[in-house]
């Protein structure tokens, strides 16, 4: 059996919390029927965080005692879009940090998820108190912005000068699409993009790259898109789907080599389980392959995202998603 071990990130879940299906305590129950760990959004699901009050964390402590969960990851945004005027400071948004690094250590979690921009100049004056609170500082490496774009950068100079255990990073999946995700494709085709942009993109993919990779070139010439795809953009949905795809990549599972020592989590990204259990844009079995060879004995956490491609008066399939990419992985892990 692999010692990799699963959990669910609460993103997964938010349709289900946000229109009052699912409650916190039902969460709970649910990652328990699955025997899976715990990712927390803290930011939507306590009241009033980062500094929630009394009660609300006297519910949470309840709600811990009864059902014991693995505590694997809280992921928090530190918005420094708060104003319309302006950016947060470097110091408001350390400020920000240490109070959800201590709110963290409060809920029991031993790691905090940092959103992609995260600004890097905030995690070595922080990085005092999550020594003290015992809370590892990870930031996601997500499609759209991987380890090639500038922000993402920073942060890894930094977590590299400082060379921590407190401070690593967490991999999302979508960095690995073979395919564009066809829950995407259906959705802007019902809005009324055009086959001809859909079908461009997807051989992009077929061409064994990403759009990303492919309209570089084009944008170091002042263009956003090649000319051929320009002629095809007719309408409003065409030019958001092009737009879009850039946030798919397909990296070589090697680029996480260098890296390795430094990750401690991974994002099991979820656009779309398929009738024969496996996620249609990227290959869990070969990832997993990959991590194991590697040494990882972290967590995967399936992370839903399928859900903003859902048309309106459609049913949101989270949880049927959820549990498909959860039995997906214990086939692979051995368990």
């Amino acid at each position: 059996m692999s010692k990799i071990k699963r959990s669910i990130s609460m993103y997964s879940l938010q349709d289900q919390y946000a229109r009052g299906k699912m409650n916190l305590e039902d969460i709970f129950q649910y990652l328990n029927e699955l025997n899976a760990g715990m990712e927390l959004i803290s930011d939507q699901m306590i009241k009033g965080a980062p500094e929630p009050s009394g009660e609300v964390l006297a519910e949470w402590d309840r709600l811990v005692s009864i059902y014991k969960p693995t505590l694997v990851c809280n992921d928090v945004f530190i918005n420094t879009c708060l104003y319309k005027n302006r950016t947060l400071t470097l110091k408001e948004s350390t400020d920000l940090l240490i109070k959800e690094i201590k709110l963290t250590r409060r809920l029991g979690f031993p790691m905090l998820r940092l959103v992609s921009k995260t600004p890097a100049g905030i995690i070595e004056p922080a990085l005092p108190y999550a020594i003290e609170n015992n809370v590892i500082l990870t930031l996601e490496i997500h499609a759209g912005m991987s380890f090639d774009n500038p922000l993402t950068q920073e942060y890894i100079n930094v977590m590299k000068k400082l060379n921590s255990p407190y401070v690593g990073l967490t991999v999302d999946a979508g960095i690995f699409c073979k395919r564009h995700p066809r829950v995407s494709s259906n959705y802007f085709r019902e809005l009324g993009a055009n086959e001809e942009v859909i079908q461009y993109i997807d051989q992009i993919f077929a061409r064994g790259t990403d759009p990303r990779r492919y309209f570089a070139k084009y944008a170091a010439e002042g263009n956003e898109f090649p000319d051929d795809l320009q002629k095809l953009i007719k309408n409003k949905y065409d030019l958001e789907y092009a737009i879009f795809s850039t946030g798919y990549e397909m990296s070589d599972y090697h680029i996480l080599d260098e890296y390795m020592p430094y990750i401690k989590h991974i994002h099991g990204k979820v656009y779309e389980m398929t009738e024969e259990g496996v996620e249609y844009s990227i290959s869990y079995d070969e990832i997993i392959n990959y991590l194991k060879e590697a040494g990882y004995e972290g967590y995967i956490s399936t992370e839903y995202e399928g859900n903003r491609f859902t048309l309106p008066d459609h049913p949101i399939k989270d949880k049927e998603n959820v549990y498909a990419h959860q039995m997906m992985m214990k086939k692979y892990l051995g368990e």
